[in-house]
């Protein structure tokens, strides 16, 4: 049994015992990167001299004064500022930006006593669903390295289930949490909307986008979440909402509850395999007292373009501001202003995001925006009306996390209708902006699948206590890959 094994609480209970410090821990999680990252390449910056110096002040910290999480070691999606670290979103435009402020998240992972080792792989600014846009390296499934652990937080999910570290933040704009949580056996949270500061996170989809937690357990992932939740007044789209204390939720018990399978998540372009495990994990959750129907979420199939519509369309915005002038890369041997525009963004910027560009400006440009953006909104709309319907009955609704296992590396990148097509079950909690976890639920071909369960605005606690209940009632989730079992304290 490897060190990472154990759960936050286990960690916190050694810590009290002083069985192990928080520098030991440090130290672990560093002696595993180092043996396994050559291969898994999560990680893109290390953070050691100062983490190790971070671990032997909190290791001073009083018994009484230190919470769930204090000591442990955690990693952070490359998209999330941290200050004097370096923050490149996977991408040659900001290669060596060292920034001068913490996003929110990272200052409250620091108010927490968590300790942050490093940065991890992400697909260039979080465009992509394999972790194959980065302009630095692949991350690999730790399951099979052949396979693509998920996207654009597949260094998040990847370092967790390769046991670098106990968990990460990633970031979600249309599932980029929740499908890498399945493809590596994990559990993955998109918050609602607005739970958790965006401040220092590098806009994608300013309207989609949210950090959340990826974790080995139900629990330390809602241990995770409160610890970065709450009301910034540097994010206008934060809300002022009481953060509850999301593992109490965590009774296991379900009687009585009502959950709705929707029949568009199990429809065509569902794989067997996803669609039967989905079937197996309705019996468990009717074993433990839910009542499971079958509910219509009936504009799921407008989802995929309206969301590829209106994050390419803020993307354009949202990224215009890398122009060669105030920072980032900037192109050598220009001789105009013009010239300086184009060649900077031609070479700072990846296939992928550069794609997404050219949408976004077109589905926004004179003639256009009626047509293509301003439906596409209206479609979001129904999307999000679809699910408000379906909570006037139903507590949770569930289905699968992903049409499919993971795929190989190099097997869709060059296509992109397939691609996308991957996030066609998770986009719709993003339009609708309510919360969703992915938690393992079973395995094809020896490669993990995963279960969402969606809940109300601001009621994750529900969405925890069935995804927990499951979790205790199955053993997928003490199921780790050989790479993670051949590792030895």
């Amino acid at each position: 049994m490897t060190l990472f094994n154990h759960s936050a609480k286990e960690l916190q209970q050694l810590l009290h015992n002083k069985e192990v410090s928080a520098v030991e821990l440090t130290d672990e999680a560093f002696r595993r990167i180092g043996k396994v990252d050559g291969d898994v390449k999560a990680f893109l910056a290390l953070n050691e001299e100062q983490a190790k110096a971070r671990a032997a002040e909190l290791d001073n910290t009083p018994a009484d004064q230190r919470g769930p999480l204090h000591g442990l070691p955690v990693g952070v999606k490359d998209n999330i500022v941290t200050q004097g670290l370096e923050t490149t979103c996977a991408s040659r435009m900001l290669g060596g930006f060292d920034p001068i402020y913490n996003a929110t998240a990272a200052t409250k992972l620091d108010d927490a006593g968590l300790i942050t080792v490093g940065k991890v792989n992400m697909d260039e600014f979080a465009m992509g669903g394999s972790t194959e846009n980065s302009y630095y390296k692949k991350t690999a499934n730790p399951w099979n390295l052949d396979y693509v652990p998920g996207g654009s937080s597949g260094g998040s999910a990847a370092a967790v289930a390769a046991g670098e570290v106990p968990f990460t933040l990633g970031s979600d704009t249309g599932g980029s949490i929740r499908q890498p949580a399945a493809y590596c056996g994990v559990v993955g949270m998109k918050p609602t909307y607005g739970r958790v500061s965006r401040y220092g996170l590098v806009a994608f989809a300013s309207s989609l986008d949210q950090i959340g937690p990826i974790t080995r357990t139900v629990e330390d992932n809602a241990f995770l979440l409160s610890a970065i939740s709450g009301h910034d007044p540097y994010d206008s789209t934060s809300f002022d909402i009481e953060v509850p204390d999301f593992a109490s939720a965590l009774t296991g018990d379900i009687k009585g509850l009502k959950i709705g399978i929707a029949s568009e998540y199990l429809g065509e372009g569902v794989g067997e395999a996803s669609r039967n495990a989905v079937k197996d994990a309705i019996k468990v959750l009717e074993s433990l007292g839910a009542e499971v129907e079958e509910v219509s979420l009936p504009h799921t199939k407008y989802a995929l373009p309206a969301y590829y519509l209106l994050s390419s369309s803020e993307a354009s915005s949202n990224l215009a501001r890398f122009d060669g002038i105030r920072y980032g890369y900037r192109a050598e041997g220009i001789e105009n202003l013009e010239d300086l525009y184009k060649q900077t963004r031609s070479e700072g910027f990846g296939d992928e995001v550069k794609t997404r560009i050219m949408l976004g400006t077109f589905a926004l440009s004179s003639g256009f925006y009626d047509a293509y953006y301003k439906k596409a909104q209206k479609v979001r709309t129904l999307v999000r009306d679809d699910f408000t319907n379906a909570f006037e009955k139903y507590d949770v609704v569930i289905g699968p996390t992903s049409p499919t296992a993971a795929f190989k590396i190099g097997e869709q990148i060059d296509d992109p209708l397939t691609m996308y097509a991957n996030d066609i079950l998770t986009i719709p909690v993003n339009l609708a902006g309510v919360p969703a976890i992915s938690i393992p639920c079973g395995f094809d071909n020896g490669l993990p699948l995963g279960l969402q369960v969606i809940g109300r605005h601001f009621d994750e606690s529900t969405v925890y206590r069935v995804a927990h209940a499951f979790e205790q009632a199955t053993d997928f989730h003490k199921r780790m890959p050989e790479i993670r079992e051949g590792l030895e304290r």
